[in-house]
């Protein structure tokens, strides 16, 4: 079996051809050449020109000559060159010569290049100057246009090629990370593994890795029901023998025995529910108000607020358990429970509030096996530390998970997302 391109490949490949592309860039710049600058020009021409009142057939292109009677302003990048004024006014045989000149008046040349703008006064009372002048040059040319257009082209090949490269990389591994983070214990969901040949090699190993962790969970799963089945024939013969003991004692006893016999019921009902092997269609509302409905008629303070018809696939046992979980709770800490359901997109919510003190800091910690709560391990509170740890295992086990709040109104909420029937969320 091949193992696959490795991730260095697209990314050599990016930064090749980003240096090759910007190579033949620099290449057709350096050959197209920059915009073609104005051909110099004679002094003596310019000096015709004004004296004629003509520009020269061969420059008909390259100047321009006005007449007026204000004389003008240099522009920019141009300065005044008395220099080249006296040498313009004896080509033209005398007179008043004032021109700006393109670059500075101590860079000497014999010809005029670049922009200039040369005026000399013509004969007469009043002022009047006739102008010789080379055109206003376009700062934005052809040739600039056409090297922005070959820029953003590059930028935009290279931006798309980055960004097909970069989701080459980056979707095999947002599909790893969405698959690991929907593993839950009990449930064995496959690991995508395409893509580049380190995030196959990264795939691998957290197959491995969850096949490692749920082997273990379920061996101590299993080391729990065994302990808890087989510690209950010892139990059975301290309970006979215990009949022999005086009265006052004997009721102490037993009410240990009994105690421990809850345990023991709950360690297996935990190992039993956890599993949750028997999905079957199950429409959430009719549950939630059948647990209510019992809860209430051996005199728990539970209701039900109505809610929306919601159907899910689901083990109705052991669904069942994780609510009654959740309303004795309410009841054991905030003196009653009451029960609620929405539709979410995709999911079935379920929300039980209380009126009691609240979770406190850390709410996350009571969901770990024997953590209670209430740390006197007195029989009025009962308990074993096991009710929400069955309820977030009984929630993982059909894909959805549990929350504790403090409200802010005080009390505290038990918030359950299970996801909904696939036909039911569509």
């Amino acid at each position: 079996m091949s193992r696959g391109y490795s991730i260095v490949a697209p990314i050599v490949l990016l930064v090749g051809a980003s240096v090759a592309f910007t190579a033949l860039a620099l290449f057709a710049v350096t050959f197209s050449g920059p915009p073609r600058r104005p051909v110099p020009v004679r002094p003596a021409l310019v000096a015709q020109a004004l004296k004629t009142g003509a520009v020269p057939a061969s420059l008909a292109t390259r100047l321009t000559l006005t007449d007026g009677a204000v004389l003008p302003e240099p522009r920019y990048r141009e300065h005044v060159n008395p220099a080249m004024d006296a040498e313009i006014a004896r080509a033209a045989g005398g007179g008043e010569v004032h021109g700006s000149y393109f670059g500075p008046p101590w860079i000497g040349s014999e010809m005029l290049f670049g922009s200039f703008r040369v005026a000399m006064r013509l004969p007469g009372a009043a002022p009047r100057w006739r102008v010789v002048e080379t055109p206003e040059e376009p700062w934005f040319t052809r040739w600039h246009a056409m090297n922005l257009v070959a820029i953003l082209s590059l930028i935009v090949l290279m931006t798309f090629i980055a960004w097909r490269i970069a989701r080459t990389i980056s979707h095999p591994i947002e599909r790893l990370a969405a698959a690991a983070a929907e593993t839950r214990l009990g449930t064995r969901r496959p690991i995508p593994a395409g893509g580049p040949r380190e995030v196959r090699e990264l795939a691998a190993a957290i197959a491995a890795m969850e096949a490692r962790i749920l082997e273990a969970a379920e061996g101590r799963t299993a080391m729990l029901a065994a302990i808890a089945h087989d510690l209950g024939t010892p139990l059975a013969r301290l309970a006979f023998r215990v009949e022999k003991l005086p009265e006052g004692a004997r009721e102490r006893a037993e009410a240990d025995i009994d105690e421990m016999r809850t345990m023991l019921n709950d360690v297996l009902r935990f190992v039993r529910d956890a599993r949750g092997d028997m999905r079957a269609r199950t429409e959430l509302g009719s549950l939630i108000e059948s647990v209510a409905d019992d809860l209430h008629a051996i005199g728990r303070p539970v209701t039900a607020k109505a809610g929306p018809r919601l159907v899910i696939l689901a083990d109705p046992v052991s669904l069942r358990r994780l609510l009654t979980n959740l309303a004795d709770n309410a009841v054991r800490y905030g003196k009653a429970a009451r029960i609620a359901w929405a539709s979410l997109p995709g999911w079935a919510e379920v929300v039980v509030d209380d009126d009691g003190p609240g979770f406190g800091a850390a709410p996350a910690a009571l969901f770990e096996p024997f953590v209670r709560g209430e740390t006197s391990r007195s029989r009025e509170t009962g308990g074993s530390g096991l009710g929400l740890a069955i309820v977030r295992a009984i929630a993982e086990t059909h894909g959805g998970y549990v929350t504790l709040e403090n409200r802010p109104e005080g009390g505290g909420r038990a918030r359950v997302r299970l996801p909904l029937e696939p036909t039911a969320a569509a």
